[in-house]
């Protein structure tokens, strides 16, 4: 979960890792993650690429929308982290969709503002870019998180080139990881396969906790949790799996190694490509068997 404990953590792993001093990390340059090349997708699907705006309950929220050229894919939608809708998770939904997919990533920020709601280089340790974003996500909750699914759910549903015989799938990051629990619990006829990379608040106390919709679920799950999260709550993991077994729920709920939160996308400051492509094989593995 991105908060200070998370910014402290990541600094003192960038630090032991001498890969940025203190103030590198606050002050990422504007090309120094963007500009890392994700890898070559192997025979990579033509896609074709547009920015759309979708109507929900509250308002018109700006998404890109990516897809190959030709014939009918499952679809994926994508929920960015804290930081929203931007250039590296359009280069990841436009990788997706090489893959073959139909790929919607949304902004969840788009009642505040649209995206992308901060600028290139931004870092959560950064006070000034916490300011912006943490009231934007302080607006969303578990009602949002439904009524947006469904709005994009629908949406996707509309496109000649979604596959509607297929389930849909969802991936989500830090913050995007319970509302990909909450997609695939609301809308179990329609979404068949989640993924939740580095994903805050999966179980909780509080009565609506993701978690607690896993016996809704009608599909898969992958749940790769990052060290210092593991690190400050070990007990999550075992709640997860226990969950995801006793609604008999296919699940793959692993801790990666040497991989902070925010590890997965290519502009964080913990970026760790090595663990970043064997989170996303697992995510096309997933894919290929829920989605099929």
């Amino acid at each position: 979960m991105c908060d200070n404990h998370t910014v402290e953590e990541n600094e003192l792993y960038l630090a032991m890792q001498k890969k940025m001093n203190r103030r590198q990390f606050g002050k990422l340059g504007a090309g120094a993650a963007l500009t890392m090349m994700l890898p070559a997708v192997a025979n990579a699907q033509d896609v074709m690429e547009m920015d759309v705006n979708i109507q929900t309950p509250d308002g018109i929220a700006d998404c890109y929308f990516v897809h190959p050229t030709s014939g009918q894919h499952a679809a994926v939608i994508i929920w960015p982290d804290i930081l929203g809708l931007r250039p590296a998770f359009r280069a990841m939904g436009k990788r997706l969709a090489q893959s073959g997919y139909s790929v919607l990533v949304v902004n969840p920020f788009y009642r505040s503002a649209k995206s992308p709601v901060v600028g290139p280089g931004a870092s959560f340790a950064d006070p000034a870019i916490s300011a912006i974003v943490r009231p934007m996500a302080g607006q969303l909750n578990a009602t949002t998180h439904v009524t947006d699914a469904n709005a994009f759910i629908n949406w996707v549903d509309q496109q000649p080139s979604v596959d509607t015989n297929r389930k849909i799938g969802t991936t989500g990051y830090c913050m995007g990881g319970p509302i990909v629990m909450r997609t695939m619990s609301n809308f179990p006829e329609r979404v068949g396969a989640g993924g939740s990379f580095h994903g805050g608040g999966l179980n909780t106390a509080n009565p609506d906790s993701p978690h607690l919709g896993i016996p809704n679920m009608d599909g898969r799950m992958l749940i790769a949790i990052a060290t210092n999260d593991d690190e400050r709550d070990p007990e999550s993991k075992y709640v997860l799996r226990r969950s995801f077994a006793a609604a008999q729920v296919p699940a793959e709920v692993l801790v990666y190694d040497d991989a902070n939160h925010g590890w997965c996308v290519p502009d964080s400051a913990v970026y760790n490509e090595a663990q970043a492509e064997r989170a996303w094989s697992r995510l096309l593995a997933t894919f290929e068997i829920a989605l099929a």
